[in-house]
């Protein structure tokens, strides 16, 4: 969501996809994925300029009937942001009532905004995001075993080669888009999981970022003998 221009174009591809396939697609919401982010960002800017503020309306509706967390074969956790301390069980994922709005904290605000932090001596701590909680290695190895799970996935952050473990491969931060923003030099990274239930990662090389230059009235006029083309290549 919001990050780069083809937000709306990526979005209907989605949702063709899951009409298509309604078993074997399946989206979660992520923390863009709420009224305030998309304002603040300008995803509803760009539905507004481009078609109608009548479509960001609908993406909106959309969005707050999003699934927040998703199992695969009992094995994996799947969530955009990360663990809450609010989960008692797993079934209070599953009892999230649906449409929703994402609040400022809670059960659901943790599962979108929280992040993972190395070498945290307390298993929750204040987010340096302004918002929800960082957890600590202990917290997650504890969540495996009292639920008996073998891994965690999510998203949220932005790591350099596309994926990142955590608390002895018990998390993994995937992170799907190489050179984000078109400003990093950061991998993208797929996760697969096969019937079987073995993992196996894809690594999307990062591409060389060509420079940015700006070109003024009469640039090219009588000084184009001057312009190092080599920079180009």
């Amino acid at each position: 969501m919001d990050r780069g221009s083809n937000s709306i174009e990526i979005l209907c591809l989605l949702f063709a996809y899951k009409v298509k396939y309604p078993d074997r697609i399946f989206l979660l919401r992520g923390n863009h994925e709420t009224d305030a982010m998309n304002q603040l960002y300008g995803f509803c800017d760009g539905c507004k300029r481009r078609y109608s503020l009548f479509l960001y309306y609908r993406f909106s509706e959309c969005f707050k009937c999003l699934p927040i967390c998703a199992v695969v074969g009992t094995r994996v956790l799947c969530m955009h942001g990360g663990l809450s301390p609010h989960i008692t069980s797993l079934e209070d994922i599953a009892e999230v009532e649906r449409p929703c709005e994402v609040p400022d904290e809670g059960l659901v605000c943790d599962l979108l905004w929280s992040d993972p932090k190395r070498d945290q001596e307390q298993p929750w701590e204040p987010n340096e995001r302004g918002i929800s909680y960082t957890f600590s290695e202990a917290v997650v190895k504890d969540f495996l075993e009292k639920f008996d799970l073998d891994l965690i996935c999510r998203a949220h952050q932005v790591v350099d080669d596309g994926y990142e473990f955590f608390a002895d491969m018990g998390m993994l931060t995937i992170f799907s888009a190489p050179n984000y923003a078109g400003e990093l030099d950061n991998a993208g990274a797929i996760l697969s999981i096969s019937v079987d239930m073995v993992c196996s990662l894809d690594v999307l090389k990062p591409v060389e970022v060509l420079p940015k230059y700006s070109v003024s009235p009469g640039m090219f006029d009588e000084e184009y003998d001057e312009i190092e083309w080599e920079d180009f290549e």
